[in-house]
């Protein structure tokens, strides 16, 4: 069937007379539909909706009084008829619509106000196939999507935080509704039905195991504009998926500057890496600066952990991130208020701790109530020109692992200690990533190099600086173990690890030349453990 298109104009200013009110969340219904009706608007109203209202004492009409025809199947149809659609859709100005409106005794609706089944959250609490299907809104987006459609005609408003400006906007226009609200809360409304839809879709693609479905989409709900974005010249806002995720979308932000793109993006990074450390077996520390750690490590103590982190790049960690795993304590607070840092992220937070972090205004804390857990499945979504790359997390995790001796000589307990620990790290740094650890601390980071070799180097070099900035006569890196986040490709990286002082390795294995890399382990004394699983980042 063709689509006709209806030229009409479009009238600056609508009066609203009707209001049809269906909202799952009531916040500020009654107030609003009061304001409504206290300037003359009559109220319909739908199942609890209408209830609300009429305990309030508000004249409200039933949507059955519209449409002559009671809610029925559990309340799935109720508003799906022509008397609904109809006073959503018509144009007011076109005669064959009033016509067929007069010939079906259909009244216009001004005013749709509404929001969704809370499909989301039952979802992001676990569940089951039957109950999310059952939360998924239909005549909600059905009406939203008409209302917003028509907004020529119809004001359309799905969020609470906007009942006082529609009030104030017709109290400024004598009762009439002016077109670039309509237009504002049309866009918004088509945004929320999208995000909406996106989350059922990309839900039961899950619950399919479908990891490639034939469309994609991505929703989100802003969380905050921001000033500007990677660079000051950028534009940029922030939103929330609703994955209930610990980290820095959920976090309570408790002091400090409001978060910027950049303090975002390396928190994000940082509590994803301090969360593959197991509180219950250990206090762990990342410091992360540009989306890189820059030191990670263990210890009795958070304090020992951060000293330690701190310990392997003291240059880098100015201006950075501070992720722990356990509740901040006022003795590693202390220690960490000594170096200027943006972002300290947190599952929690003594009062002692809170007190000394508040000397430093500017200091943001963020307390996430857990841990993410690094084996939980996951979307990871990234925009190219044209189109968009979409992969399942990252969630190998070293310990599920079947680590295999490829060498001669196997490692010591320590070394494998410290082998699971560097591997660990390494999936979090950017490719090409080589990372040095002994017992239980990184002693030099390569990131993000071409060559995997450059990277070796520069974690030997960085790990020189923090030999001398320690003030140690021996290096950092003599008896350390080295992780690689792929495989090598040719024996000079592993040799050129060996050459920092490494007498353990664990790469992921896979290349053409492996034969020829371990025999060079062999030669050199080194232990070498092959994962199986590769962990580039980019």
């Amino acid at each position: 069937m063709a689509i006709v298109s209806k030229s009409v104009p479009v009238p600056p200013l609508v009066p609203v007379k009707r209001a049809l009110l269906s909202v799952f969340d009531k916040t500020g219904l009654v107030d609003f539909a009061s304001a409504l009706s206290a300037r003359g608007v009559e109220l319909v109203s739908t199942g609890g909706s209408y209830k609300a209202l009429k305990e309030a004492g508000l004249e409200v009409l039933d949507i059955s009084e519209v449409t002559n025809f009671p809610e029925i199947m559990d309340g799935r149809v109720k508003t799906l008829h022509p008397a609904v659609h109809g006073g959503l859709l018509s144009i007011r100005d076109d005669a064959e619509h009033q016509a067929a409106m007069s010939a079906h005794g259909i009244t216009g609706i001004d005013l749709f106000c509404g929001n969704l089944y809370p499909f989301e959250d039952v979802v992001a609490k676990g569940a089951d196939y039957a109950t999310g299907v059952e939360n998924i809104d239909i005549g909600g987006p059905a009406m939203t999507r008409a209302a917003a459609k028509n907004h020529a005609y119809v004001t359309v408003v799905t969020d609470p935080a906007d009942y006082a400006s529609v009030i104030f906007e017709l109290d400024k226009n004598d009762g009439q509704s002016p077109i670039a609200l309509r237009k504002t809360l049309a866009q918004k409304a088509f945004a929320r039905t999208a995000a909406y839809d996106a989350a059922v879709s990309n839900w039961m693609a899950d619950q399919l195991g479908d990891t490639t479905p034939a469309h994609r989409a991505v929703g989100g709900s802003l969380a905050e504009v921001m000033r500007y974005g990677e660079n000051p010249h950028q534009s940029a806002g922030f939103y929330k998926t609703g994955e209930m995720r610990p980290g820095v979308a959920t976090a309570r932000q408790i002091q400090g500057k409001t978060l910027s793109y950049n303090n975002i993006n390396d928190t994000d990074a940082a509590f994803e890496l301090v969360s593959e450390f197991d509180p219950a077996r250990t206090s762990a520390v990342a410091i992360i600066k540009h989306a890189n750690p820059c030191g990670v490590a263990e210890g009795a103590s958070l304090k020992e952990a951060y000293e330690l982190a701190l310990r392997c790049d003291p240059v880098s960690a100015f201006g950075g991130i501070v992720a722990l795993n356990g509740t901040l304590d006022a003795s590693a607070a202390e220690e960490i208020v000594k170096v200027f840092t943006e972002v300290i992220i947190a599952p929690d937070a003594d009062e002692a701790a809170m007190e000394i972090i508040a000397a430093k205004k500017n200091l943001r804390l963020l307390l996430t109530g857990g841990l993410a857990d690094p084996r939980a499945k996951g979307l990871f979504v990234k925009t190219v020109s044209g189109g968009l790359l979409v992969q399942n997390r990252d969630n190998g995790v070293v310990d599920d692992l079947d680590l295999k001796v490829v060498t001669k000589r196997a490692p010591s307990e320590q070394e494998l200690n410290d082998l699971k620990f560097a591997f660990r790290v390494a999936k979090h740094v950017k490719s090409n990533a080589i990372v040095y650890v002994k017992d239980g601390a990184t002693v030099g980071v390569g990131a993000g190099q071409m060559s995997r070799v450059d990277s070796a180097r520069i974690a030997a070099r960085k790990a020189v600086d923090a030999t001398e900035a320690a003030g140690l006569s021996v290096p950092l890196t003599k008896g350390c173990v080295v992780a690689s986040d792929a495989f090598f490709p040719f024996a000079d990286g592993l040799l050129s690890a060996a050459e920092a002082g490494a007498t353990a390795v664990i790469q992921p294995g896979g290349s053409m030349r492996d034969d020829e890399v371990i025999a060079a382990a062999d030669e050199a004394g080194l232990a070498m453990v092959m994962t199986g699983m590769r962990h580039f980042r980019h």
